[in-house]
Order: C-alpha cells, then structure tokens, then sequence
C-alpha cells in the first residue's frame, strides 16, 4: 500500500503564501496532484503535475495564476506553492497520486494522503 504524506500547512493572513509539500510513491510512473475540501463542502481539484514534470499540468480556474505545482522525482516530492492567498482558500488539502495522466486525474486517484489544514484569516 503507497502511503502519501503532506506537509506545509498552516494559517496566513490574505495575501500570503505557503508551500504544501507531499512526500510520495518511491517507485512507479505516477501523476501526482492535489485537491482541496472547503468547510462544508465537497473536495474539489486543484491541480496535477505528469510524472513528467512542468510540462504536462493542470490547474483549477480558481488557483490558475496563483498557485504552482511542481515535482522532484529524485525526491519522490510534489509542491503546491500557493501565493496571493484568499479567505475561499480555507480549505484541507490533500495529496493524491494516481497511474493515469493528468487529464483523468480525479476523485478516483489511486492513493492519498491524510490532508493538511491551510487556514487563510482575512
């Protein structure tokens, strides 16, 4: 069973960044993501990265511009910097990792990890 594990959470004020860091697979081709689950909502996407790297992402129209997801394989690490933060960013995120490209990466991910808090006080 692959196990992921975020890291880099926390609270900001509006405007503020943080890095979320997600240690995962240490074998296998895996695209690699995140999503999100506001207070009271559903989990939503947020963003995908190919096994490949910067090349081949995908973003949601509500972080594009502001958030970035990036990759170390030789780390086994995906990053989501997350800059010019809002209140509607309040939200745990969670990593996942799944064997289809970043065009099918969905709730049906293969693997996810636990979920970290990013509060962002206004």
């Amino acid at each position: 069973q692959v196990q992921l594990v975020e890291s880099g959470g926390g609270t900001v004020q509006t405007g503020g960044s943080l890095r979320l860091s997600c240690a995962g697979p240490t074998s296998g081709a895996y695209t690699m993501g995140w999503f999100r689950r506001p207070p009271g909502k559903e989990r939503e996407f947020v963003a995908a990265i190919s096994y490949l790297g910067s090349s081949n992402t995908g973003y949601a129209d509500s972080v594009k511009g502001r958030f970035t997801i990036s990759r170390d394989n030789a780390k086994n690490t995906v990053y989501l910097q997350m800059d010019s933060l809002k209140p509607l960013d309040t939200a745990v995120y969670y990593c996942a990792a799944d064997s289809r490209g970043v065009e099918k990466f969905s709730e049906s991910a293969d693997f996810w990890g636990p979920g970290t808090q990013v509060t962002v006080s206004s």
